[in-house]
């Protein structure tokens, strides 16, 4: 045993992070397994028991039936953030996780390219909101996961119509974004994944038509009423298409870094495409949930895990920086 000192997993996925419970089981790492949807906090305890807690939250919790989870989420990380815990991933980082509005306001910040898009809270202010975007346009949730509930809509009739007919659906908390669909050149996008700060790994996903599910890993696709994932054709997010390594210019590496750091993302990683139209490059998602690509040592010809666990004992004080 490391320690008796503890940290905590604060999670929700039943599957994403069972490689991460094995490295920290192999290590003997005291720690301890904490479900949002089973969690409870006393807002006026001002300890902590925990030397650090991992926040790996997903935002598609609702997917799942747990959508309480994700606003209690909040509540948990902000309480956490006033009596000084530390926490990985906190109440900062998610708040971007949590916010596809967010994220924009962010990357426009930063002076760097995005979809252009606007913000609604009811079906009926969609088509005036699509006023001066490019069509064809998506409607997502503000709070997404794994693609869900994304929609494209190639004119303004097709959008007024699905409003008229009540088939908009702006997600759990009925804000989404009316947003310029951008064609992907090779029809493929990039996810570039950091870790404390520095580049670890990106890859290719391939797509197939009104694919909107980018998830890198195993079990992202749980069918309505399914108790257990899907076999996939690539153990790879319900697509039967490649995922590849890839390496980024050292400009985007740059740029993702910059976006990380500003949303106070530790461990995460940021999605960007090629717009087909005019050739220029476009971030478009911002995920402080890593659950790392599946069969990652065949795809980027290492496992992150080790590496994550290293900077979590790092963070919680267990064991010492490497020196270079």
């Amino acid at each position: 045993m490391l320690s008796d000192r503890r940290i905590a997993i604060f999670y929700e996925h039943p599957e994403w992070f069972k490689p991460l419970f094995a490295e920290l089981d192999r290590r003997g790492v005291a720690y301890d397994r904490l479900l949002a949807h089973e969690h409870r906090f006393d807002p006026t305890d001002r300890q902590n028991p925990y030397v650090l807690i991992v926040n790996r939250m997903s935002p598609s919790a609702y997917l799942r039936g747990h959508a309480s989870a994700i606003f209690y989420t909040l509540q948990y990380l902000a309480h956490l953030k006033e009596i000084g815990a530390n926490v990985l991933n906190g109440y900062d980082a998610y708040s971007y996780e949590f916010s596809k509005a967010r994220q924009l306001a962010l990357l426009h910040r930063l002076g760097l390219r995005y979809p252009s898009a606007r913000v609604i809270n009811h079906p009926s202010q969609a088509e005036r909101a699509a006023e001066g975007l490019a069509f064809p346009v998506i409607l997502k949730p503000k709070i997404g996961g794994s693609g869900a509930k994304i929609v494209k809509f190639n004119a303004a009739g097709e959008l007024r119509d699905a409003a008229e007919r009540g088939a908009l659906d702006l997600g759990i908390d009925q804000t989404a974004l009316v947003q310029e669909y951008l064609p992907a050149e090779d029809d493929s996008i990039v996810r570039v994944e950091i870790l404390d700060g520095e580049y670890l790994y990106a890859i290719r996903l391939f797509l197939t038509a009104d694919e909107f599910n980018l998830c890198p890993a195993d079990y992202c696709r749980v069918p309505a009423g399914a108790l257990a994932p899907v076999g996939l054709a690539d153990g790879v997010s319900g697509r039967g298409v490649p995922v590849e390594a890839v390496m980024p210019p050292a400009s985007v590496i740059a740029d993702v870094q910059r976006i990380l750091r500003a949303a106070h993302i530790e461990v995460g990683g940021v999605e960007y495409l090629v717009n087909a139209r005019d050739g220029a490059l476009y971030y478009y998602d911002i995920n402080a949930l890593s659950n790392f690509v599946a069969n990652a040592p065949r795809v980027v010809r290492f496992d992150p895990v080790p590496r994550l666990v290293d900077y979590l004992l790092v963070r919680a004080g267990l064991a010492e920086p490497a020196t270079v």
